[in-house]
């Protein structure tokens, strides 16, 4: 019977553990979610995912080190696919034309994730970098961005969505862009000579 009480002691262990990080995580989560995800039910959906991962880790025998920043590193890989499958969508459904002269094709300058371990750090710090630059936008500017660079939408949609003009959404992100190529150009030009 000793043995049977301490084989269930750190299973207990483990749902405390996932309880507690829920517990005192999600609400600043839910808010990080909401910042970059417009539609609600997506950044629901995608908080769900994240603490499903979390307790999938614990189920796989994977305890997590640093729990919080585990969900926020796995939060940010969620919205990243959640933006590249509507972006994808939205390529199959029309063809992309530019709308503007300042499209910035965050995927082509990003190298990619599977190219070696370089690649990836240096794709990890232009994310990063990229995620405290939009957080430093105005939420217009962030909102406009987010929807028409990396989820797709047109501005037509977007002023049909918003009742913004598509020409105050053109300044919108313009201004964005402009900031977000100030503010990532030093990163950017550090990794890149060699």
């Amino acid at each position: 019977m000793d043995q049977a009480l301490r084989k269930q002691w750190p299973i207990m262990t483990q749902d405390q553990r996932i309880s507690e990080a829920i517990s005192r995580d999600e609400p600043r989560l839910r808010n990080f979610i909401r910042r970059r995800v417009p539609d609600p039910g997506d950044a629901e959906d995608i908080l769900q995912d994240v603490f499903y991962e979390l307790v999938e880790a614990y189920r796989m025998m994977k305890p997590v080190e640093q729990v919080t920043a585990w969900l926020f590193r796995v939060a940010r890989n969620r919205i990243t696919d959640l933006f590249r499958r509507k972006k994808r969508e939205a390529q199959r459904t029309e063809p992309t034309f530019a709308e503007d002269s300042e499209a910035l094709l965050l995927e082509e300058l990003l190298p990619s994730a599977e190219a070696g371990p370089d690649e990836a750090y240096f794709r990890s710090v232009l994310l990063e970098e990229l995620d405290h630059a939009l957080d430093e936008l105005p939420a217009e500017q962030r909102e406009v961005f987010i929807a028409h660079e990396l989820m797709g939408y047109s501005f037509k949609e977007l002023a049909a969505q918003s009742g913004v003009s598509v020409n105050t959404l053109l300044s919108r992100k313009h201004y964005a862009v402009l900031h977000l190529r100030q503010r990532l150009q030093a990163i950017y030009h550090e990794f890149t000579k060699k």
